[in-house]
């Protein structure tokens, strides 16, 4: 290969961290200027700016998902139960197609199939089964009720859009243009009701909704965007604060009343968000692994005060007491 020559080589790679660096600032940029407005204000120099501490790695696929035993029945056994209509459901389960399809497809097979255990069970074809076939069907049913809250929960965190939401190959939202999270929040919710409602007879569960509903979630890694932001917000105020407390006894300027206004939409985001996310997590039946819930309750919880989301109102309740001990400019 030919070498490319020097100052060729240079541009690309200024073009490269041009572009690299791009990624962050419109997020950046609102906190920018409130630094330099509160360095103008009081007459100090730049505030040095730090990178903020990076999102925790989402546990690994074999830490956030529960052992479900493979269930085996020989087809002599389940034609035996034909009545209950069950046969055609398991024998689309375990052609090549079934055996490949993904998480939600499973959880839907499932839940199908508890369905028709349970009415079987409920009606009056146990009374016409031999005595062996009669607690073949009362095992499987009791099998099935134990293990579905376990296929609901692995539907969801083994599911790529579910991942993805989590990624940390992602940036903080942009405060002057928030997302608008509907259709994800839509879709969270439309995961909550089927767990919840995951015993029911009643509740009709949709395969295309479903998979509509995880493809909106695959839209944008939004929880680690929304952890993102507010880990962002929180070391922003920390060196706002610094500079504040460090000038409050020598300085005789006063401050602005520019609190950051665009502050309050962004954590009205990410407080639904997150909201939405511990709702779901905590509408299974099922004590989530050691790993998940060790993630919820250090990035996702709303009580932790070591988390992210009581940190922000720690920090911002600190620096409003900060800006209150000096006078404000528009009382001059």
């Amino acid at each position: 290969m030919t070498p490319y020559p020097q100052h060729i080589l240079w541009l690309v790679i200024s073009a490269s961290l041009v572009l690299a660096g791009c990624g962050n600032n419109s997020a950046e940029q609102s906190w920018v200027d409130y630094h330099q407005q509160l360095t103008s204000d009081l007459s100090i120099a730049a505030i040095e700016r730090h990178p903020p501490p990076n999102i925790g790695e989402f546990p690994e696929r074999r830490e956030r998902l529960f052992d479900i035993p493979e269930t085996r029945e020989g087809m002599l056994n389940i034609y035996a139960l034909r009545e209950c209509q069950i046969t055609s459901l398991i024998a689309a389960r375990n052609n090549q197609l079934g055996r490949v399809a993904p998480p939600s497809q499973h959880w839907l097979y499932e839940r199908a199939l508890w369905q028709r255990l349970s009415a079987c069970w409920n009606s009056d074809i146990p009374d016409g089964l031999s005595d062996d076939n009669k607690a073949r069907l009362a095992e499987l049913t009791e099998l099935k009720t134990e293990q579905l809250p376990a296929v609901s929960w692995n539907a969801i965190f083994d599911s790529e859009e579910w991942e993805k939401s989590f990624s940390r190959a992602s940036a903080p939202l942009n405060s002057v243009e928030l997302p608008n999270i509907n259709n994800q929040l839509i879709a969270v919710n439309y995961l909550e009701q089927m767990v919840t409602h995951q015993f029911s007879q009643q509740w009709q569960q949709d395969s295309s909704a479903l998979e509509n509903h995880l493809k909106a979630l695959q839209e944008r890694p939004l929880t680690a965007e929304v952890l993102r932001t507010l880990l962002l917000a929180h070391q922003r105020l920390t060196e706002a604060n610094e500079a504040l407390e460090s000038t409050y006894l020598t300085s005789r300027e006063c401050l602005r009343d520019n609190f950051p206004a665009w502050l309050s939409p962004v954590e009205q985001v990410s407080l639904q968000w997150l909201t939405a996310i511990n709702r779901l997590i905590n509408a299974h039946e099922i004590t989530p692994p050691e790993a998940v819930q060790n993630y919820q309750n250090t990035w996702l919880s709303l009580n932790n005060p070591q988390a992210p989301w009581q940190q922000l109102q720690r920090v911002k309740a600190e620096h409003q007491a900060l800006r209150n001990q000096f006078t404000s400019c528009a009382d001059n």
